[in-house]
Formats: C-alpha cells, structure tokens, sequence
C-alpha cells in the first residue's frame, strides 16, 4: 500500500535510505548520506508540488520516493530507495507510477540523478522513459551522483 509520509515514518524512512547507501558504497559526502533533512520528510514535502510516499507491505515500511521543485517546469525524482527484501516484486514501479501521476500535475519533465554502480536503478529508468542525459539540470548538492536521466511527463 502507498500513503503519503507521516512524521513517525521521517526516522524509518532515513534507516532505509542511510542502509541502502551504505549498500552502494555512497555513504558520503555529495550524495543523500549528507543531507540535512533525511529525518524531516514529513516537513520538508509537504507544499504544492513536493510529496513524498511510502510504501506499508504488511505494516512494514519497505521504501518510498519524493517528488521534489527544481524549476518552474522540472521536477526531481527523490530519494526512491527500497529494502532488500522488496526489490524485484514490482513496488518500485508501483512507487514511480504514483510519483509520476502527481509529478504531472505541475510538472513537464521530470529529472533525477543516480549513481553508476546502481546498475538496477539505471535499467529501471529506462525502461520507463527516462533517457539519459550528460549533463545535470541544475547543479544540486549531490555532486557525487553521476548519471543523470530526464523524462517528458
């Protein structure tokens, strides 16, 4: 099930986040490691154009994506990240799908930036439309990330 974030999911959703980028070897800086409100989701998208979504499979929060501003016309795909155990299954698409409807709303194109060991990720943009680009659309504090993709909503 997909829901909006409540504020007693901004500490769940952060572990999530912290363990994945532990996983991929990005716990630094200029990546999601250093960002200042990890813990704040439930504040930080909550305005006309920014949301943030989690996924409850059996009451357990397995992952989420936001939808964050960057200009009048593009948004970012933010900080999707999933647990182990609920890759593959299709809940990143269900994520994306939701992302995407809202994204629509107030948006023409949608950005997001990844890193290349995520090989997965990358093939999952991908296949839904993303293609890549070489250079960032703005220049955002994650400047370890170094793929980038875009996508016409």
């Amino acid at each position: 099930m997909i829901r909006e974030i409540q504020e007693s999911d901004d500490g769940i959703v952060e572990k999530i986040i912290r363990d994945c980028l532990i996983e991929f070897g990005a716990d630094h800086d200029g990546t999601a490691w250093t960002d200042p409100n990890l813990s704040r989701f439930s504040k930080i998208y909550n305005s006309a154009g920014n949301r943030y979504w989690v996924y409850v499979d059996n009451g357990r929060i397995v992952g989420g994506v936001g939808i964050g501003y960057l200009t009048q016309d593009i948004c970012e795909l933010q900080k999707m990240y999933l647990i182990k155990e609920a890759r593959g299954k299709g809940i990143a698409l269900e994520l994306l799908n939701e992302a995407l409807k809202y994204a629509k709303k107030y948006y023409k194109k949608c950005y997001i930036e990844t890193l290349d060991n995520m090989v997965a990720a990358k093939k999952f943009y991908l296949k839904n439309g993303f293609h890549r680009i070489y250079e960032p659309v703005i220049v955002t504090e994650h400047f370890a990330c170094d793929v980038r993709y875009i996508k016409d909503l």
